[in-house]
């Protein structure tokens, strides 16, 4: 039989949408999200997009920054097809209205104002203020409304890959607002569901991120990698009402530092880059002074920058800071780092072609060998954007208008009832993410990733086991991925003898030469 669609999307955000727009009007294109159709990581994007706008900066220059961030393990070739398509790239957000910040030189030139932040040589950020994501999302949404190809499925979570004769046929999915689970089949799927960063206690994602693409696809038979590499931003909001809000990278930038309770700065003894060394140096560091002075938090200052300059380039900072009682222009204010990004995931080749015919990924779920042990700073949005790209022209270069579906059997609850214990999950999920965070965070050992994984398998056998007796929900299918996260994280950090990059195991202090 013929699929429901040539192209089928899981998630919204810049990959999912980017994909979507990018494919000729006579595809049927279904975009499903498991919320609002903006509510992602996108949306809270802040710093702005790294790529090579300017004359005096350089495509190897680029490269080379990515390579020494991701501590030797980048692939090359990955980063260098990044980045050689930067430009391209920025200028389709340009050409569909995206609205990047301007600044006028000194000759009265008009032009794209370009930011620098953490691991980069030059200024190369391109931005929209302090809200890049925001206004990315915003047009992205716009134009997908608008598209008469594209049929969106909001309030939808994916539960498994549909794999049919060793190729990914669909998806069942669990429709929200009618309780029931339903089939989606195309002849390709992109996953593009973001990261996993809510497998920790602390984390400036939103709730979505329980890794649902890695998941799913290590349940049916892809390749996940790098795993162990779990990016923690070093400057997240310290405010109990805050839920983690993130300082942009892009403060540190323009001339913030980070300074301890009695004003000592202390960046530049842990790294000749200061405030603007990876991340994971600076989360380490940030870690190391708070475990030292056994203090909660560290403080970040750009007040000695004049308030205008701060007002006009972080707004959407300044203001949030302002509803919790802090004025970012007279002030330092309090931060701790917090789960932010995961580098490894869904491994892809450079059309976005996982392991499994038929399966696309791209964006965070992602493992494409851009970022190696550590992601440079707005490489994310970028990588999304390429890729994205790359799934869509593959998918239509291979495209078969003669495709049909194997039959595809219906989902069967026959054998499960309603449950009237939902704090079983609840109580799970605030364990594993306390879990995570206490023994599996910015510093690892042995012991402490021993203790994790025996705690996780028991943890694992009791969500089967709910999960084979009770109907589905929202709630159930997240613990669900986050569990299986949480392992693929725990089994691929204990595997790696070493630290390397944000991997950091007290037992193993050294790289491996």
């Amino acid at each position: 039989m013929k699929p429901l669609f040539d192209v089928l999307i899981i998630g919204s955000g810049a990959a999912g949408l980017s994909a979507a727009l990018q494919f000729d009007s006579h595809y049927k294109v279904a975009v499903m999200c498991k919320g609002p159709l903006q509510e992602g990581s996108t949306l809270y994007a802040q710093g702005g997009i790294a790529a090579v706008l300017d004359d005096k900066d350089s495509i190897e220059a680029h490269i080379n920054d990515t390579l020494i961030a991701g501590d030797g393990l980048c692939d090359e070739q990955a980063v260098r097809f990044t980045v050689e398509n930067g430009k391209k790239s920025i200028q389709w957000l340009i050409d569909i209205g995206v609205k990047f910040t301007k600044e006028v030189d000194a000759k009265g030139i008009e032009g794209y104002h370009l930011t620098k932040e953490g691991g980069h040589s030059h200024r190369r950020i391109i931005h929209a203020n302090d809200e890049t994501g925001k206004s990315v999302s915003n047009t992205l949404v716009s134009l997908t409304k608008q598209a008469s190809n594209i049929t969106l499925f909001e309030d939808h979570i994916a539960i498994d890959l549909i794999i049919k004769n060793n190729r990914c046929v669909g998806c069942y999915v669990f429709n929200q607002k009618t309780r029931k689970v339903e089939v989606f089949s195309a002849q390709a799927v992109l996953l593009a569901t973001g990261g996993s960063s809510r497998v920790y206690l602390y984390s400036t994602n939103p709730a979505v991120s329980s890794g649902d693409g890695i998941a799913m696809a290590h349940r049916a038979g892809g390749k996940i990698a790098n795993m162990e590499f779990n990016q923690f931003h070093p400057t997240a909001l310290y405010h109990p009402e805050a839920r983690s809000f993130l300082i942009s990278e892009a403060m540190r930038g323009e001339g913030a530092i980070l300074v301890l309770p009695d004003g000592t700065r202390f960046m530049p003894k842990f790294d000749e880059r200061a405030e603007l060394a990876p991340r994971d140096i600076v989360a380490r560091a940030i870690d190391h002074e708070m475990k030292r002075l056994g203090i909660d938090c560290v403080y970040l200052d750009i007040s000695h920058k004049p308030a205008d300059f701060i007002m006009s380039h972080f707004p959407n900072i300044y203001a949030k800071c302002l509803q919790y009682g802090f004025d970012i222009t007279k002030g330092p204010i309090p931060v701790v780092p917090a789960a932010h990004y995961t580098c490894g995931g869904v491994v892809v080749d450079h059309r976005a072609r996982t392991t499994i015919p038929g399966l696309y990924a791209a964006g965070e779920v992602s493992c494409t060998g851009l970022h190696g042990a550590n992601r440079m700073a707005s490489n994310s949005l970028l990588e999304c954007l390429v890729y994205a790209s790359a799934a869509s022209r593959d998918i239509m270069q291979k495209f078969d208008p003669n495709y049909t579906v194997p039959a595809i059997e219906p989902w069967d609850e026959s054998w499960v009832s309603d449950s009237e214990e939902e704090i079983l999950v609840t109580a799970n999920w605030d364990e594993i993410r306390r879990l995570m965070w206490n023994y599996v965070g910015i510093v690892r050992s042995n012991k402490r990733l021993k203790r994790a994984s025996e705690r996780l398998t028991l943890l694992k056998r009791e969500i089967q086991e709910y999960y084979g007796n009770f109907r589905i929900t929202g709630d159930l299918l997240e613990l669900r991925n986050l569990i299986v996260v949480a392992e693929l994280i725990v089994d691929a950090a204990t595997a790696r003898k070493e630290s390397r990059g944000l991997h950091y195991n007290v037992d193993y202090p050294y790289e491996k030469l």
